[in-house]
């Protein structure tokens, strides 16, 4: 499935933006392939650019990974759920609640990103098992209608995201 196939009472609100960002890729194959991009990107990172912030107040490189981490577990229960054609109306998260309760900056590099591997090699085996039908299946999420399949986009658009705010303001 690709991202041009999604139709428009699939997604709304913030979640626009993300599946933008994913691109015209096949769920599948971006799902594996932005990983990896992504963790080759990461280790050429330069060490002393991990606990940097641009800005007070601002996150740190692993700070943005364990959001990265978090973000996609969240998302990915919103598609179990929905894919399962559980209809309950799931709320958001404060993402700025969750950075500040994590020990990301503790961590390292490699913990953080062995655990992003596992994260989404889950959730690849989760996608890989969704039938046509359990994919379109609509749920509710943060007050906006999302597809299944457009959380998956939102997984790769929201990682693409912030692999563009590291080019952009930290390296």
């Amino acid at each position: 499935m690709l991202g041009s196939q999604l139709l428009e009472n699939e997604y709304s609100g913030g979640f626009t933006t993300y599946i933008r960002e994913a691109g015209d890729v096949n769920l599948i194959e971006e799902l594996e392939i932005s990983l990896h991009d992504f963790i080759k990107f990461v280790q050429n990172i330069s060490m002393d650019k991990f606990d940097y912030r641009y800005a007070e107040g601002k996150w740190t490189i692993k700070e943005i990974i364990q959001h990265i981490i978090d973000t996609e577990r969240i998302f990915a229960y919103r598609a179990l759920r929905f894919s399962r054609n559980d209809k309950t109306g799931l709320p958001s998260f404060d993402e700025n609640d969750y950075v500040d309760n994590t020990n990301a900056n503790a961590r390292s590099i490699q913990d953080l990103l062995t655990e992003l591997s596992a994260v989404r090699h889950s959730n690849l085996l989760f996608y890989k098992s969704l039938s046509e039908e359990q994919l379109k299946r609509i749920g509710t999420a943060s007050n906006n209608q999302i597809s299944v399949r457009a959380l998956g986009f939102v997984i790769i658009g929201h990682q693409k995201h912030h692999q563009k705010v590291f080019q952009e303001r930290y390296l």
